[in-house]
């Protein structure tokens, strides 16, 4: 069973937002979409990820808490310099060095870093094991280094090692 269906929670995820995108459930529909799940299973498991040892679930809840305080913060804190018409906001660039070296929790960071307006992840290096981050508003380099390392890679940190 595992051959054909490698990840049946991915794959029957991946029908049941078929249906609801195409608000249908005609048979041809469900076979299509059926089709589209199957070998969307069996190219992940082509692709042979990792399966992720998760440490400590109180830390997912705490980084989930502080990601959405933060994605929150950041939208006020955009919508500002938007509305303000405020053309003089100083963007630019932040490479820090990361502990971090698991590949799900980097997408993860790579993540809440894009999800969260105003950074973007730009680029990640993993020979040196540094990220390039844009921000929209740079005040302080090194205090958006030390946010990044210790509200958000620190949690990670815990929870994939």
């Amino acid at each position: 069973m595992s051959k054909i269906l490698p990840y049946p929670v991915l794959s029957f995820g991946l029908l049941a937002l078929w249906l609801l995108l195409q608000q249908s459930l005609g048979l041809g529909q469900i076979l299509l979409g059926g089709v589209i799940a199957l070998l969307a299973g069996r190219a992940l498991k082509a692709l042979d990820p990792h399966r992720p040892r998760v440490r400590k679930i109180g830390s997912i809840i705490r980084l989930i808490i502080v990601v959405t305080i933060d994605v929150l913060r950041s939208n006020i804190a955009v919508a500002l310099i938007v509305l303000r018409g405020q053309h003089t906001a100083h963007s630019g660039f932040v490479s820090m060095t990361l502990t971090l070296e698991d590949r799900i929790g980097l997408a993860l960071l790579a993540c809440i870093i894009t999800a969260t307006p105003g950074s973007a992840w730009l680029e990640y290096d993993a020979a040196r094991g540094t990220v390039l981050i844009h921000v929209l508003d740079m005040v302080d380099e090194v205090a958006w280094a030390d946010t990044v390392k210790n509200r958000y890679e620190r949690l990670l940190l815990e929870i994939f090692q």
